[in-house]
């Protein structure tokens, strides 16, 4: 009776309940319910809580805790290791994360410059379309193409205003009623044709910015993503352009404000390439050559910024002592490097 009881003692309380699990899982039975592993873990905190100082010390005896201490791998060693134990994985691919995981560059005098005055290619595009407009029956006043042009900058300057797009359609459609054209008699096709018409000259003008393919080049191969960024008022005429400097094949992203009706330095541009990336906004450089859109934008986020001076603008001037890049280059050449040395 004495050996029973003095067994009985020295028991740790749940012991017996986990043997009987085990032989439970072990005999091929079906899995504990919810309700029944529910019903155990109650009824083993229950035997825990009821622990005596010796049955407590009698736990403690069967733990040997030893404090692991990380081994030794180098990039091989672990390379060797995934290869065993995870052959599904592209361990050859692996590599740590970097702290650059893409680039938001701009368009218009960072990857891309005009091949001739931007007054010279208005007129032209503004003197097309109005003959275009008047060919379909329309009836419009005198030198209406002057009017056309203003309209494009006024409706650009109220856009960095209110950091809203008014796309160029709206903003043709808005002229002509101002002047008197009634709205019952406007055909949407051949005001959509008179804006392609008056953007066709510049559409056409653009060049890839010296040092901007091989750039972009580097970039895909190092796998690094790309989204390029504009303040652009008519969309459908941006994407023509990118296909015509042949940047397209280079980036993850392309987006100009007209799509999404936001403008730089305005957060809302940015998100959609955020959230394709995965990425925090740490983790992306932000390029341009404005300092009040590339540079305040990417510093509103929180990027890394270049400022690229490759053609200095004069607005700028107003404003460098407010805005400041985290780095300044004045050829494309130079951005692989910082590049490198921020992704480390």
């Amino acid at each position: 009776m004495s050996d029973t009881s003095n067994d009985s003692k020295n028991e740790v309380p749940g012991e017996n309940n986990a043997s009987d699990l085990n032989e439970r899982l072990g005999s091929g039975m079906e899995a504990l319910t919810l309700d029944e592993l529910d019903d155990f873990m109650k009824r083993a905190k229950a035997r825990a809580a009821a622990f005596t100082p010796t049955q407590r010390a009698a736990v403690e005896e069967r733990i040997d805790p030893v404090e692991a201490e990380a081994a030794p791998l180098d990039s091989d060693q672990l390379a060797g290791l995934i290869a065993d134990f995870y052959p599904e994985l592209p361990h050859r691919k692996l590599r740590p994360r970097r702290l650059v995981q893409g680039v938001i560059i701009d368009f218009d005098n960072t990857l891309a410059r005009l091949k001739r005055p931007i007054e010279k290619l208005m007129e032209e595009g503004a003197r097309q379309a109005e003959a275009y407009m008047r060919s379909t029956g329309m009836d419009l006043p005198d030198d209406f193409w002057k009017n056309i042009v203003e309209a494009r900058i006024f409706a650009q300057t109220k856009s960095d205003d209110e950091q809203e797009e008014h796309v160029a359609d709206d903003a043709l459609n808005f002229l002509l009623q101002f002047y008197g054209y009634p709205a019952s008699r406007m055909d949407g096709n051949v005001l959509r044709r008179a804006v392609d018409i008056f953007y066709a000259p510049e559409m056409t003008g653009w060049e890839a910015m010296p040092g901007g393919l091989e750039l972009l080049g580097w970039l895909k191969q190092e796998g690094y993503r790309v989204a390029l960024i504009a303040n652009y008022s008519c969309d459908r005429v941006f994407q023509r352009v990118v296909d015509y400097t042949g940047l397209r094949p280079f980036l993850d992203v392309c987006l100009s404000s007209a799509s999404v009706e936001w403008r730089k330095p305005g957060q809302e541009i940015y998100e959609p390439v955020l959230k394709r990336w995965d990425a925090e906004a740490y983790e992306v450089v932000c390029v341009g050559d404005s300092l009040k859109h590339d540079i305040a934008g990417g510093l509103e986020l929180g990027a890394l910024t270049v400022h690229c001076q490759m053609i200095p603008l004069a607005e700028d001037q107003r404003i460098l002592d407010r805005v400041r890049a985290d780095a300044v280059i004045g050829n494309l050449s130079q951005l692989p490097a910082l590049i490198q040395a921020w992704a480390e």
